[in-house]
């Protein structure tokens, strides 16, 4: 079978692998479908590793499958399913997992496709614990983008944001897989939504998502608009990933209040904050990383009624890699790039 592999930093090659075995005890074997790339995976392929990690390692971190078999003790997926897969390897077992909190897993092992071998392969044995079954309606492409893009943004809006229909939400860089995800969820739930957005070409598809008011940041001080926009009052609620060049920013677009979400630093990991405008405003910051299985389940239930969607800039196959995580690393995508293993394969 045909794999994926970060041989080197910015060296990736495509090589044959031993099929894995039968599943064992509580495993299930899966017919990769659909990868979705990441930043994690342009961090990876650059050399961004924060923890030790052993080459060759098959890289991806969001993906969907289909259950070819399943090993002994398995009841919660079925073979011939359509599964979402969860891209850390948790325990199952600690308080935390048992709590339905499973980004908190006390004995993480590791992200797939970062510290473990990830899912750009064709098959691939995995716990049966982290798979979530797709409902009726939502495709291969949608249940790949649960895991991170979609159920990110779940986590970040309503567990943690806790946004309400009504109020008013700024979110960055709405041309990238999560924000067109965050523009699509928070539009749904009856919110004002404000987004960035990096070039001119990116105005109209980000209205076409749900944004009532567009800017883009290259030509215009985003807190400014913000300000005009809500009369000085500011958002409720500011969705964060992009790091340093937003960050001041974001503090100052929030109304008395209000409350930042974030869940990715990529223009920088650290910052400054005024410590008299945190706490006279009574700003609230929560730090999300991950998101639960339910996550996950809620949004491919919200594709699978249509209410929202993938958005794919573009489909790759194995050979496309390169050219996908450098176009990634240019910020010049609107949506996801997806590998499409299960039809780019030879031997299907």
């Amino acid at each position: 079978m045909r794999a994926l592999q970060l041989v080197a930093d910015r060296q990736l090659r495509t090589v044959e692998l031993d099929p894995p075995p039968a599943p064992g005890p509580g495993e299930a074997q899966l017919a990769i479908q659909v990868v979705a790339l990441n930043h994690i995976d342009v961090w990876g392929w650059r050399g961004m590793a924060f923890a030790k990690r052993k080459m060759p390692l098959v890289i991806g971190a969001e993906a969907s499958g289909i259950v070819l078999a399943i090993g002994a003790g398995v009841s919660n997926v079925l073979p011939g399913q359509l599964v979402s897969i969860y891209g850390a390897r948790i325990c199952g077992l600690c308080h935390q997992c048992r709590a339905g909190r499973d980004n908190l897993c006390e004995h993480v092992s590791g992200v797939h496709g970062f510290h473990l071998d990830g899912f750009a392969q064709e098959r691939m044995n995995i716990p049966a614990r982290q798979l979530v079954p797709a409902p009726p309606g939502c495709d291969a492409v949608g249940a790949a983008l649960a895991p991170v893009t979609f159920g990110t943004v779940e986590h970040m809006l309503f567990d943690n944001a806790r946004l309400q229909p009504g109020e008013t939400i700024l979110v960055h860089a709405g041309g990238s897989g999560i924000g067109t995800a965050a523009i699509q969820l928070a539009k749904k739930h009856g919110a004002t939504v404000i987004t960035t957005v990096g070039s001119d070409a990116k105005i109209e598809p980000a209205r076409a998502l749900g944004a009532d008011h567009v800017i883009n940041y290259r030509s215009d001080r985003f807190e400014g608009v913000v300000r005009k926009l809500t009369k000085k009052k500011g958002v409720d609620v500011v969705f964060e990933h992009v790091g340093a060049d937003t960050w001041a920013g974001s503090m100052l677009c929030m109304k008395r209040g209000g409350r930042l979400v974030t869940c990715g630093s990529t223009s920088g990991v650290s910052t400054q904050i005024n410590l008299m405008q945190l706490f006279q405003q009574q700003l609230k910051l929560f730090g999300s990383f991950g998101c639960r299985m339910e996550n996950m389940a809620d949004a491919m239930e919200k594709m699978g009624r249509g209410l929202v969607s993938p958005v794919v800039d573009t489909c790759i196959g194995f050979d496309g890699i390169d050219a996908a995580l450098s176009r990634m690393e240019g910020r010049d995508v609107f949506g996801k790039i997806v590998l499409d293993v299960a039809s780019d394969s030879p031997a299907r």
